[in-house]
C-alpha cells in the first residue's frame, strides 16, 4: 500500500480525523526525510477534495466537516443544486443560492457545506474541477466588446472574448468557446475553437447542441491508425470454437451499421439451445491503447436522427467488427440450454469464430412471425428457426412475468430523416422480433453476470435498486387518490408488488398515468463494480455483455472474460481491482450525457417539427403537471406545454406528489386531452399548446387538419 492509499484509509477510519500534520507524522511513524512526500500527499488530498483543512491545521474527510462533494447543476435564474457524489445511490440534492456559490457554475465539482438550520441548502466552500472546458453559444458584439451567449443559459450569462481570439466570428455566428480562464467575479473569458454555422440553421442548432455535451465526430489520428490496423486483420480460427456451420442471424434496424449481436437457435429434445453470439472487440482494441483511452473517454455510442457519434473508429464498428452477412468474425459466444419453462440449465461461454447467414431487420422478422407468406418465402431458409424464436421468446417472456419483470408501456421516440430529407416521427410501437432479441439478450446478461460472480474478479454490473421509500409513498399516495388499490412492502419492496399494479390498470384509462408515475418513481439504473440486483428485470445479477462496439461497460467486461477463459484470473485482480469501480462511475456519467445530448437533439427535431403544424389540433396524454401549466404528449411521442393562462377558468393548485394541477378542472398524469399546436418556444425547444374543449352541447370538436405523420 503507498503513502496514498494508507493516508485515505487513515482519514476513513477514523484515525487520522481532525489531526494537524505532525499529528499525522507521528501517526505514520514518518521519518524526517519522507516528511516532504506526506506533506504532498496531504495537498494533493486537499485538492481533490478527499481531505479538508480547518483553520486550526486540523485535516479531516468532508463528511467528517459535515460538508459535501459533488457536482453542480445550474439554473438560468442564477442558483444550482449540488448532485453529491454518489447520489444514484439514494443521497438528496442540495440547494445553492446565487450569492452562496462563490463563482461556481453549472457542471463544476465542489465542496460544500450544510446551512445549519436547514434540511437542503448549502454553500460552496471550495471549486475542485472546473466541469466544462468548451461552450457552445452564440457570437454576438456590444460597441467594441465580443461576447458569447452560451446556449445553456444555466452555465453563465455571456463568455467574454479577445477581439484577436474571435477566429473571424459574426455576429449571431453559432460557435464553440474553449474557456481560457475564470477571474473572481467576473464572467469567464474564452476564445473561439469553431464557427457551426448562422444562428436559426437547422443544422448549426444541432451541432451545437452536440457540442455543448462534449461530442464531437473526429478520432484522435493515433486512434484512427490504430483502428485501422486492427481491422486490416485477417480472420483465422486458432483454438477458438468454430460455429461457422451454425444457422446464425442477425435482427436489427434498417438502418443499423454497427451490429454486434447474432443469434442462433436448434432444438434438442424438449430443450432449446440458444447462442448469442457478441463481437470480439477487445481482440481490435488492446487495454491501453489510444484507440482504449479514446473509446474509454467517450463511454458509449450517441446517436442522432440523421447522424452516430460512435465510440470506436468506423473501421472497427462498421468493419471489421461488425457481424455483417456472410463475414467471418470473431465472438465470444454464450451458449445456454434453455427447459420449456425458460429455466437455463446450462452454459458456456467460450471465444469463437462465426459466419451470420442473414441480415434481418426487425420489419422483416415481425412479418415472418406474424405468418406473412411473402415474406416467410424469402426468407424461407430461417422460418423454422424464427419460429423456434417465437416460442422462445414466448417462453422467456412468461418466466420473466413471473420474476416480476416490471413492463412499462412508456413510449420512445423513433426520428429519422426520409428521402426528401423530411422529419419523421412515426407512432412507433415495439414488435414481436424486438421483444425476441431483448429476451435473449437479458438472457446472455444474466447469465455473464452470474458466471463472472462465481469466479470473483473484478467486473462492471448494471445495477437497479429499489425505489427510495419517499417516491414509493408518494406513488402509493396518487394510487389511492385514484383509487387504486395498491400494495408495496416499505421496507423491501419486490418487483412484483409493482408489476401487480401495471397489471391491475391494463387497458383502463388511467393505465398511462399509472406507467408514468411509476417510471418517475423509479431510480435510474447505472453501472457499479459490486453487484447490488437489477429491480427493473427482476434479476438478482445482471450485466451489460452484448453491445461492445457502442457501449465500454460491455468492451470492458470482454476483457475480463477472456482472462478468465485463459485463466488469468489473478491477473485480472491485479490489472482491474481498482480501475472496476473508477470505471462504472465514469461509464455511468458517460451514459448521462448521451442520453441528455441524444434528448435535446430529439427535442429540437420535434420543435421544428411542429413548428410545420401551427393551428393543427391532436389527441395528447397529461404528461406532466407543474406550477406553470401542464405538459401534453402526442402519441408520437411530441410533448409540449399548455400554458397555466391557457387553462380554463381562475387559480390552480399544484400537488406536485399527486402528480396534479388542480382548478376549474383538474389535470392529471394519463388524463386524455385533445389540443392545438399554437406555436414554438425555440428557447426551451419545445411546442407551445393549447387545449381544445368541446362544446357544451356535446357537439363535434373543431375540425382537425391532417398533417405528415
Amino acid at each position: 500500500m503507498n503513502v496514498k492509499e494508507t493516508l485515505e484509509q487513515l482519514f476513513r477510519g477514523g484515525r487520522a480525523a481532525f489531526k494537524t500534520e505532525k499529528q499525522i507524522f507521528d501517526a505514520l511513524k514518518t521519518k524526517p526525510s519522507e516528511r516532504k512526500i506526506v506533506r504532498h500527499v496531504l495537498d494533493e488530498l486537499e485538492k481533490e477534495g478527499i481531505v479538508l483543512k480547518n483553520n486550526a491545521g486540523e485535516y479531516c474527510t468532508p463528511e467528517q466537516a459535515g460538508a459535501v462533494c459533488g457536482t453542480l447543476q445550474g439554473n438560468e435564474r442564477g442558483f444550482a443544486f449540488l448532485v453529491p457524489d454518489g447520489n444514484a445511490a439514494g443521497m438528496k440534492d442540495y440547494f445553492i443560492p446565487k450569492h452562496s456559490l462563490k463563482g461556481a457554475l453549472d457542471g463544476d465539482r465542489v465542496l460544500a457545506a450544510k446551512v445549519k438550520g436547514t434540511e437542503d441548502e448549502a454553500y460552496v466552500i471550495k471549486i475542485l474541477a472546473r466541469g466544462r472546458t468548451e461552450v457552445a453559444g452564440t457570437f454576438e458584439k456590444t460597441g467594441g466588446a465580443c461576447y458569447v451567449v452560451p446556449d445553456s443559459a444555466k452555465f453563465a450569462p455571456r463568455i467574454f472574448v479577445p477581439t484577436a481570439l474571435c477566429m473571424g466570428a459574426e455576429p449571431h455566428d453559432k460557435v464553440v468557446c474553449r474557456i481560457t480562464a475564470y477571474p473572481h467575479s467576473k464572467a469567464p473569458n474564452g476564445k473561439i475553437v469553431e464557427i457551426l454555422g448562422k444562428s436559426g440553421d437547422f443544422y448549426a442548432e444541432e451541432l451545437s447542441i452536440i457540442r455543448n455535451y462534449g461530442l464531437y465526430e473526429q478520432f484522435p489520428e493515433d486512434a484512427e491508425r490504430q483502428a485501422a490496423k486492427a481491422a486490416g486483420e485477417k480472420i483465422a480460427a486458432g483454438r477458438r470454437r468454430d460455429l461457422r456451420m451454425e444457422l446464425t442471424i442477425t435482427i436489427d434496424g434498417d438502418d443499423t451499421r454497427d451490429i454486434d449481436d447474432a443469434v442462433s437457435l436448434t432444438k434438442r429434445g424438449e430443450n432449446f439451445l440458444l447462442g448469442v453470439h457478441i463481437a470480439d472487440v477487445g481482440h481490435y482494441v488492446a487495454a491501453g491503447s489510444k484507440l482504449d483511452e479514446e473509446a474509454y473517454r467517450r463511454g458509449t455510442s450517441v446517436y442522432f436522427p440523421d447522424r452516430v457519434l460512435p465510440m470506436l473508429p468506423r473501421s472497427l464498428s462498421n468493419g471489421a467488427c461488425s457481424l455483417n452477412e456472410g463475414e467471418d468474425r470473431y465472438a465470444l459466444s454464450c451458449l445456454m440450454t434453455i427447459s420449456p419453462k425458460g429455466e437455463r440449465i446450462g452454459c458456456e461461454i467460450c471465444e469463437s469464430i462465426i459466419r451470420s447467414d442473414r441480415r434481418a431487420t426487425y420489419g422483416e422478422i415481425a412479418a415472418l412471425c406474424e405468418g406473412d407468406e411473402q415474406t416467410r418465402s424469402r426468407l424461407a431458409d430461417i422460418c423454422a428457426m424464427c419460429d423456434e424464436m417465437k416460442e422462445l421468446c414466448e417462453i422467456l417472456c412468461a418466466r420473466r412475468e413471473r420474476l416480476g419483470n416490471i413492463d412499462l408501456s412508456v413510449k420512445e421516440a423513433h426520428i429519422y430523416l426520409d428521402e426528401h430529407n423530411e422529419i419523421v416521427i412515426p407512432d412507433h410501437r415495439r414488435t414481436v422480433s424486438e421483444r425476441m432479441i431483448e429476451q435473449f439478450m437479458i438472457c446472455a446478461n444474466e447469465a455473464v453476470a452470474e458466471f463472472m460472480e462465481r469466479k470473483n474478479v473484478p467486473f462492471m454490473y448494471r445495477v437497479h435498486e429499489p425505489p427510495a421509500p419517499e417516491k414509493t409513498e408518494a406513488f402509493l399516495s396518487f394510487l389511492r387518490d385514484m383509487g387504486i388499490d395498491g400494495r408495496i412492502g416499505a421496507d423491501d419492496p419486490q418487483p412484483t408488488e409493482f408489476q401487480r399494479i401495471l397489471k391491475s390498470v391494463e387497458n383502463k384509462p388511467c393505465e398511462s398515468a399509472v406507467n408514468k408515475a411509476m417510471l418517475r418513481t423509479m431510480q435510474k439504473a447505472r453501472y457499479f463494480e459490486r453487484n447490488l440486483g437489477h429491480f427493473g428485470i427482476a434479476s438478482g445479477c445482471y450485466c451489460h455483455f452484448t453491445s461492445p462496439i457502442r457501449r465500454y461497460p460491455d468492451l470492458f467486461i470482454h476483457r475480463i472474460i477472456k482472462g478468465v477463459l485463459h485463466g488469468e484470473s489473478e491477473n485480472m485482480r491485479k490489472k482491474y481491482g481498482s480501475f472496476a469501480a473508477e470505471a462504472a462511475a465514469h461509464c455511468s456519467l458517460c451514459e448521462h450525457n448521451a442520453d441528455g445530448a441524444e434528448r435535446d437533439v430529439d427535442s429540437l427535431y420535434k420543435t421544428v417539427y411542429m413548428s410545420e403544424r401551427i393551428g393543427m389540433t391532436y389527441p395528447a396524454t397529461v404528461s406532466g403537471v407543474t406550477p406553470f401549466g401542464v405538459f401534453a404528449e402526442l402519441d408520437n411521442t411530441v410533448e409540449g406545454l399548455i400554458r397555466l393562462e391557457k387553462l380554463p377558468g381562475g387559480s390552480y393548485e399544484y400537488i406536485e406528489d399527486k402528480f396534479t394541477l388542480k382548478g376549474e378542472r383538474t389535470f392529471r398524469l394519463g388524463d386524455r386531452i385533445e389540443i392545438r399546436v399554437d406555436g414554438c418556444d425555440w428557447g426551451n425547444m419545445r411546442p407551445e399548446f393549447s387545449l381544445v374543449e368541446k362544446k357544451r352541447d356535446g357537439g363535434p370538436r373543431p375540425k382537425r387538419r391532417r398533417g405528415k405523420k
